[in-house]
């Protein structure tokens, strides 16, 4: 699944050519990834302007001048691949050939013709999907987006606003607390095993046993590894490509993750790969103790 660099590598790619544009029909191959009404479509959406392209968590969310909103979630294989009526166009999302290939294809499941030029949702596993809801209230009313935890990378979001979070979760490993959507929006696998080895924290410390000056590390570290990885193109080399149709760099920068096995580069250490929060999870075993709880 994308994380929040990658979700925003694409954004920042519509974000240029898709402002302004009229939305001149919508078409679908497999009705689970357009799950709008005939009668919203038809009402709110064909004609509409594209305001902007906004980014909650691993959402991509573009305001219309009809007052409703596109909701864009790419899930585990989603492209958006724009084609503009003349000109250099690009592809965002999983890199199999639909990003170069001739559209739609059979991994099209929506076609949004534009004023401009055509979008395209590719998703050859069918989990993405395209939804349209009203723009007011939508951050408070969307079931998913209701939910979801501060933005990391927003001025705004203080240490202390995270301290507070975390201290919620005391007997929850460090690393479940992180990619806890609610606690904190984007935060994935990748993500977290490079911030807490940053920090040197354990990953299966649970988070009351955190050190305050651990837990100012780990809040500083997320959100350097993630404006790093924004900067490289992304994080996933093996799933995810950015607005220009180029691989995400950012993995060849990793110190731990995708690592097992190679020598820690701050103390030589051997990395190793653990489970933790249900998921893989890279350590070095010398630089992150585990704290547990006095007895």
């Amino acid at each position: 699944m994308p994380e929040l660099p990658e979700v925003e590598t694409v954004r920042l790619g519509l974000q240029e050519f898709l402002p302004g544009q009229a939305i001149l029909s919508i078409n679908t191959d497999w009705a689970n990834s357009l799950p709008i009404a005939d009668e919203l479509i038809a009402n709110y959406l064909i004609g509409a302007k594209v305001e902007s392209v906004k980014r909650r968590g691993k959402l991509i969310i573009m305001p219309l001048t009809s007052k409703y909103s596109l909701l864009i979630h790419l899930k585990m294989t989603g492209q958006l691949v724009y084609r503009p009526n003349s000109g250099k166009g690009f592809g965002g999302g999983h890199p199999n050939d639909s990003l170069i290939d001739k559209l739609p294809n059979k991994s099209t499941r929506v076609t949004i013709k534009l004023g401009g030029g055509t979008l395209f949702f590719n998703d050859q596993r069918k989990f993405g999907w395209v939804k349209l809801e009203k723009s007011q209230g939508l951050y408070r009313n969307n079931a998913f987006l209701s939910k979801l935890g501060p933005e990391p990378l927003e001025d705004s979001y203080t240490f202390e606003l995270f301290n507070t979070a975390i201290q919620r979760h005391p007997n929850t490993s460090i690393k479940a607390a992180i990619l806890d959507q609610t606690v904190l929006a984007g935060v994935g696998n990748i993500y977290a095993d490079e911030s807490l080895f940053a920090a040197r924290i354990h990953p299966l410390t649970k988070a009351g046993l955190v050190s305050s000056i651990k837990l100012k590390r780990l809040y500083k570290s997320i959100r350097e590894v993630m404006s790093l990885s924004i900067s490289l193109g992304g994080s996933s080399d093996r799933n995810y490509v950015d607005a220009n149709g180029n691989k995400g760099s950012y993995l060849k920068f990793a110190k731990v993750f995708r690592k097992e096995g190679s020598p820690c580069p701050e103390c030589g250490g051997v990395i190793k790969k653990i489970r933790a929060a249900g998921r893989g999870t890279h350590i070095c075993p010398r630089c992150q103790k585990l704290v547990k709880p006095k007895s």
